[in-house]
């Protein structure tokens, strides 16, 4: 038996733990195949670099794990929006307020009220963590040591979580 049979029946051996592998990383079925195919043909271009004294089904895995981190950037740098626009306006403009709708408008008024029922020691640190500062910012413009805003701000989010569990 030859050296590329042999690698050959090796690869089609693992199809099955293969498939079960990627099912795992990707959780969905067509995910899975088409990880398994881009992974079978990985293996097969770069027959030539596997070395005999090696693990090849951890090499084969190895592929597969490697194949799938890669894709995964590449769809989180595709999703990445970035502003040309000249103000950087964009950049904190939310894309789907839920305002759109009266049940949104008026679910967004029953939140504004919950955290304004909020003594300031919970609101302004809370809100100031909304309006996108962080930790370290909220703690240095309101004197305080960070563990204590990173605190108030949890259970600002804890006290919101609960008043609104219908809402899920």
């Amino acid at each position: 038996m030859s050296a590329n049979s042999t690698f050959m029946n090796r690869l089609l051996g693992l199809q099955s733990n293969l498939l079960s592998f990627a099912y795992q990383l990707t959780t969905n079925r067509e995910a899975a195949q088409d990880l398994l195919q881009d992974t079978t043909l990985k293996a097969l271009d770069n027959e030539s670099k596997y070395v005999d004294n090696v693990n090849f089904k951890g090499w084969i895995f190895t592929i597969m794990r490697n194949i799938f981190i890669n894709n995964y950037r590449q769809n989180v740098r595709k999703a990445t929006v970035i502003d040309q626009t000249e103000d950087l306006y964009h950049l904190n403009v939310c894309q789907d307020s839920g305002l759109d709708t009266p049940d949104g408008s008026i679910a967004m008024q029953e939140i504004t009220e919950a955290i304004n029922e909020f003594s300031d020691d919970y609101r302004i640190p809370f809100s100031m963590h909304v309006a996108g500062y962080k930790y370290q910012e909220i703690a240095d413009k309101m004197g305080l040591p960070l563990g204590t805003v990173k605190s108030r701000i949890f259970f600002a989010r804890q006290r919101l979580q609960t008043r609104f569990a219908d809402y899920r």
